[in-house]
């Protein structure tokens, strides 16, 4: 038996693949099914704009979407599996993990772009592929390339903004294993003037605890400071220790 879905998304079969999508954009993602894969259609579209990662995800037009565009991504194994199972995953795969945890993080407070659906294909007995697309965050780069800038106001602003994204995700007690800079996204804080916002990406693997937990707090700071380091260390990014413990000061993160 399936399970229930979350409030104002919908499953549909198309072209033999599952699909559930926020109802609104049920109609335009089951149209690209028809034809092909969801990322098929994403890494092929003349308007894409490709993100690098484990596997590029790409930014492409979407009918109805708010802002006009979603985000594409094909699931993958990292690590010891990648190897081994590559893009196969057990059913139903970690796509509606994400769906749930994503949901639950922004009712916590948690800035993290909405799911606008997911595919989930066949392949074999037991193990699925699946594609995930997000809203498109708009004017908006992630803490690596916003660290790479040369406007120093800029650098300052988005480090604080990482700061607020660690104290929200304390508050919900939600530990990230892979919290890196490539998975902090910041946008600007939409009129003139103020200041970036930042956004957690790849939310499947986030895990649960007590909120406010001072473990959490400093389990996704020593992840991202690991980050930033070797960063600095091996691409030679212009970061300092004084200005990654500033981060740790500023979220309330206990020594």
């Amino acid at each position: 038996m399936s399970a229930r879905l979350p409030e104002g998304y919908v499953r549909l079969t198309v072209g033999g693949a599952e699909l559930v999508a926020e109802r609104g954009l049920a109609a335009s993602l089951g149209a690209v099914l028809e034809r092909t894969t969801l990322y098929a259609y994403a890494r092929d579209h003349r308007s894409r704009v490709a993100f690098q990662g484990r596997l590029p995800a790409y930014s492409v037009p979407l009918d109805g979407a708010p802002g006009g565009r979603v985000v594409v991504r094909h699931s993958h194994h990292g690590g010891l599996l990648a190897a081994l199972t590559g893009d196969r995953f057990l059913a139903p795969t970690r796509a509606p993990l994400e769906l749930r945890t994503a949901l639950r993080l922004r009712d916590a407070g948690v800035r993290t772009p909405a799911i606008a659906g997911y595919a989930i294909y066949r392949a074999g007995p037991l193990l699925r592929r699946a594609d995930v697309a997000t809203h498109e965050v708009p004017r908006a780069m992630d803490l690596a390339a916003a660290l790479l800038e040369a406007d120093a106001a800029f650098r300052v602003a988005a480090l604080g903004a990482t700061s607020v994204l660690l104290q929200t995700l304390t508050a919900a007690g939600a530990r990230h294993p892979d919290l890196n800079l490539k998975n902090v996204l910041l946008a600007d804080g939409g009129r003139a003037g103020d200041l970036p916002v930042a956004y957690v990406l790849d939310v499947d693997r986030v895990v649960f605890g007590p909120p406010d937990s001072p473990s959490i707090a400093r389990a996704n700071f020593d992840r991202l400071a690991r980050s930033a380091r070797k960063w600095r260390d091996v691409r030679g990014l212009a970061v300092s220790d004084p200005e990654i413990e500033e981060v740790a000061r500023s979220a309330g993160v206990p020594a």
